[in-house]
C-alpha cells in the first residue's frame, strides 16, 4: 500500500544554504497494516509521515526519493491531484484535535465537510455515516454530539472527532501525528481503543508518529526507529522492542525505562524543619460569579489541603479537570480562592498577587506547560531572561550579561543561546529558557504545570534529569503537576491525588507502587500502558482491569458525597450516593477519602509487585 524509497527532504530560506532534514529513507508498509514511525524530536517523524500526503512545512522542499501510495507517485502530482489524493486515498488526524477544529462551527458540520467539498456524498448520507462513526469511535450520544460546538465536548472526545473526520471519505491510509500526547492516562486508553477497534474493522492502512513506546507496543505491528532524518532500525514491534538492533533504539528504551527509576533522594524533606514551606488549609476555589454565600458559579477546588516541606518535591496527578492547573494558580496568586489558607513559611498569602509582598511575589514561580505561548517567539533569549533579572534583582548592562551566562549553564544551554530567538530553538530548549526564567528570580517553590507533556521521551528525560540538579544545587522545592504517573515516580517525593477538586489520596510516592489504594488511584495506575505488546487488548479483557465508563460531569460536590461513585467499581449503593466519605488511612501510610475499608479495598484491586 505504501512504498518510500530514497525519500529526500531539505529545508532553508530563500537565496541561503539548504541543510537535507530527511536523508534517503526506505520503507513499505502492507495493506492493513499499522506501521510507528518513532525517535525523538526532530528526528523526522512528522516530515516524512505528511510526505504521504504530498505535503512538505513553509521552507522545505522534496529533493529525492519516491512515495508511492497505493500505486500513485505521490511526489509528481500537481495541486489538483493532491487534492484528489488527500480526498479519497490518505487523511490525517493531527497532535492537537482543539487547533484543528473552528470554535464558530458544529462538530457535525465539519466532521462532515471533507466528504461534501469533494462532492462524494449528499448531506444527508455523510451525516449518517458521521453517526455511525461517532457510535464506533465509542463517543458518547453518537446522535446528537454532532449538534455540540468543539468546547463543549472533552479533549478525548475531540480527538476521535476529528479521527471521524478523517475516516468519513473511507481513506485507504491514514496517518496519526501525537493524537494522544497532550491526553490523560484514562482518557488516553479509551481514544487508543477507539482507534484500534476502528482500523480492525476498516481494514485501514496506518502510519502511527510517536515518541511514546509504550504506545507504540499496543498499536503498531511494525516500528521504524528514525534519528537526524535517517533509519536507524525496521522491524517487527516484538523484535525492536525486545530485541533491538541499534544502539539509538536501546538509547530510546532506556529513556523510557528511565521515567520508572527512582526519585532524588528526600533526605531534604526528612531533614527539613517543621514549618513547611507551603502548606494549604481547606482550599476551595473556582471562577465566574460568586453568590452570596461565597460559592462561584463553578466550583473547581473543594477543600485541598497539602503541604511542601523546604527542598521537597510534591506531585499532583489527576486527569483533565481535575482541577490541577487551577491549584498551581491560586499558589501563584492568578486565581483567588473563595475560602480556605494558604501559608508561606507559616505567614499567610494573600489570595490575590495586589495584597503579596514583592518577595513572596519572588520565591513563588511558576513554569508553564507550552514553552511556544509562555515565551515571545520574536524576543532573543537574553531579553527573556534579562526582564526578571531587572524587575526582581535590578540588574542591567555587564551584570545581567553575566547573570544571563550562569542561568544558561545552570539548565545546560550554551552561552551562544542568549543571541538566538525563542522561535528558532527546539521544545526542549525552549522548556529549559522557560526554567531559566523562573530560575532568575531565585525562587523558593517552583510550580511545574504538565512542563514535560509535550516533550518526546529522550527531551522529557533530559529535563528531569535537571529539575532533579536543581534541587540538588539550589534547594528549590517544587509543585509538580502532571497526568503522568510514570513522571511523578520519577521527581517526586510526596504524591496528591485530585478528582473533581477534591484530594481523595494523599502520601509518599511509594503510594503508587503499593496497593489497596482509592479507586481512582488504581484506575490511574491501572491505566498506563506498559512496555509490552498485547497490554491493551488484556487491559480491556481483564474483568478487574476495564475501564470504567467516563461520565459526562462529575456529580455530587455540591453535598459533599463522593464524586468519583458514578465511575467506581467499589461503590456501596446506599452508601456512596448518601454519606460523605471518611477519611482513611491505608497500611501505607496514604490517606484516602473512601467509604471503603483496607481490607475491603485490598480484595477489590489487583496484587501488584514493590517496586
Amino acid at each position: 500500500m505504501i512504498e518510500v524509497k530514497g525519500l529526500r527532504i531539505v529545508a532553508g530560506s530563500p537565496g541561503g544554504d539548504a541543510a537535507e532534514i530527511v536523508k534517503g529513507v526506505d520503507f513499505t508498509v502492507k495493506q492493513g497494516e499499522v506501521l510507528a514511525l518513532i525517535g525523538e524530536s526532530g528526528s523526522g517523524k512528522t516530515t516524512i509521515a505528511l510526505s504521504l500526503l504530498g505535503y512538505t512545512r513553509q521552507g522545505c522542499a522534496f529533493s529525492g526519493g519516491s512515495v508511492r501510495v497505493g500505486g500513485t507517485n505521490v511526489l509528481s502530482l500537481d495541486e489538483a491531484g493532491r487534492r484528489t489524493l488527500r480526498a479519497r486515498t490518505v487523511a490525517y488526524v493531527a497532535q492537537s484535535a482543539a487547533a484543528g477544529f473552528n470554535p464558530a462551527r458544529t462538530v457535525m458540520d465539519q466532521v462532515i465537510e471533507p466528504a461534501l467539498l469533494h462532492r462524494l456524498m449528499t448531506r444527508e448520507a455523510a451525516s449518517a455515516k458521521a453517526v455511525a462513526l461517532f457510535r464506533a469511535l465509542a463517543l458518547p450520544d453518537p446522535e446528537r454530539i454532532g449538534e455540540r460546538y468543539p468546547h463543549q465536548v472533552s479533549g478525548g472526545q475531540l480527538q476521535r472527532l476529528m479521527a471521524a473526520m478523517a475516516l468519513i471519505t473511507d481513506p485507504a491510509v491514514i496517518v496519526f501525528d501525537e493524537p494522544t500526547t497532550a491526553l490523560d492516562v484514562t482518557t488516553q486508553i479509551e481514544v487508543l481503543v477507539a482507534f484500534k477497534r476502528v482500523i480492525k474493522e476498516l481494514g485501514t492502512t496506518a502510519v502511527y508518529v510517536s515518541h511514546d513506546l509504550a504506545v507504540v507496543a499496543q498499536m503498531a505491528d511494525r516500528i521504524v526507529v528514525l534519528n537526524g532524518g535517517e533509519v536507524q532500525e525496521c522491524g517487527d514491534v516484538d523484535q525492536v522492542l525486545d530485541a533491538p538492533a541499534h544502539a539509538y533504539t536501546r538509547a530510546l528504551l532506556a529513556a523510557s525505562a528511565g521515567r520508572e527509576g527512582l526519585a532524588a533522594s528526600s533526605q531534604a524533606a526528612a531533614a527539613a524543619p517543621s514549618v513547611p514551606l507551603l502548606e494549604i488549609r481547606g482550599l476551595s476555589a473556582g471562577y465566574g460569579r460568586v453568590d452570596r454565600h461565597g460559592n462561584p458559579a463553578v466550583r473547581v477546588l473543594d477543600d485541598v489541603n497539602l503541604s511542601i516541606p523546604r527542598g521537597s518535591a510534591l506531585g499532583v496527578i489527576g486527569e483533565s479537570g481535575s482541577g490541577k492547573t487551577t491549584l498551581a494558580r491560586v499558589v501563584a496568586g492568578l486565581v483567588e480562592r473563595t475560602s480556605g489558607e494558604v501559608l508561606f513559611e507559616g505567614q499567610p498569602l494573600s489570595s490575590g498577587l495586589h495584597g503579596r509582598t514583592a518577595d513572596q511575589y519572588r520565591r513563588i514561580q511558576l513554569v508553564f506547560q507550552n514553552a511556544d505561548t509562555a515565551l515571545n517567539p520574536s524576543h532573543t533569549v537574553a531579553e527573556i531572561l534579562g526582564r526578571p533579572l531587572a524587575f526582581y534583582k535590578g540588574l542591567r548592562g555587564a551584570a545581567a550579561q553575566r547573570r544571563i551566562g550562569e542561568l544558561l549553564d545552570l539548565v545546560k544551554l550554551p552561552a551562544s543561546t542568549a543571541v538566538r530567538r525563542a522561535s528558532g530553538l527546539s521544545g526542549g530548549q525552549k522548556q529549559r529558557v522557560n526554567f531559566a526564567r523562573a530560575l532568575a528570580a531565585e525562587p523558593s517553590l517552583i510550580l511545574c504545570d504538565e512542563v514535560t507533556s509535550a516533550l518526546d521521551t529522550v527531551v522529557g528525560a533530559a529535563i528531569l534529569d535537571l529539575l532533579r540538579e536543581l534541587r540538588r544545587e539550589l534547594g528549590v522545592s517544587y509543585m509538580f503537576i502532571s497526568h503522568d504517573i510514570s513522571t511523578v515516580r520519577s521527581i517526586c517525593d510526596d504524591v496528591v491525588v485530585l478528582y473533581a477538586g477534591r484530594r481523595v489520596e494523599a502520601g509518599q510516592r511509594r503510594l503508587l507502587d503499593h496497593p489497596p489504594h482509592h479507586p481512582y488511584t488504581e484506575l490511574l495506575v491501572d491505566s498506563v500502558p506498559a512496555l509490552k505488546r498485547g497490554w491493551l487488548d488484556a487491559h480491556r479483557n481483564v474483568g478487574n482491569c476495564a475501564l470504567p465508563p467516563l461520565s459526562e460531569s462529575a456529580s455530587g460536590e455540591a453535598e459533599g458525597l463522593c464524586s468519583f461513585r458514578a465511575r467506581c467499581p467499589a461503590r456501596v449503593e446506599g452508601q456512596c450516593n448518601a454519606v460523605r466519605p471518611p477519611v482513611r488511612v491505608l497500611p501505607s501510610g496514604a490517606q484516602i477519602l473512601c467509604h471503603r475499608s483496607a481490607d475491603e479495598l485490598k480484595l477489590l484491586q489487583p496484587l501488584r509487585g514493590a517496586a
